[in-house]
């Protein structure tokens, strides 16, 4: 299948590479933030990735220190 969009580094990620990468697309081929995050979420279907969630850089832990607080 002929993908039309430009990866990122050029080549297309593994799967693995793909959940950890934030952006998955070259920005340059886009005109405006919304017609990107639209395509990122495509391209994320199209190769069985989950999308990011607003929480992810959160801990699960009921009572976990921000990952900013010195102790």
């Amino acid at each position: 299948m002929d993908w039309k969009y430009r990866w990122k580094n050029g080549y297309r990620p593994s799967r693995d590479e793909a959940a950890k990468t934030p952006h998955l697309l070259d920005e340059s081929q886009f005109e405006n933030e919304q017609d990107r995050k639209l395509a990122e979420e495509t391209t994320r279907k199209h190769l069985g990735v989950p999308a990011p969630t607003l929480d992810e850089d959160q801990s699960i832990l009921p009572h976990a220190a921000p990952p900013n607080d010195k102790v």
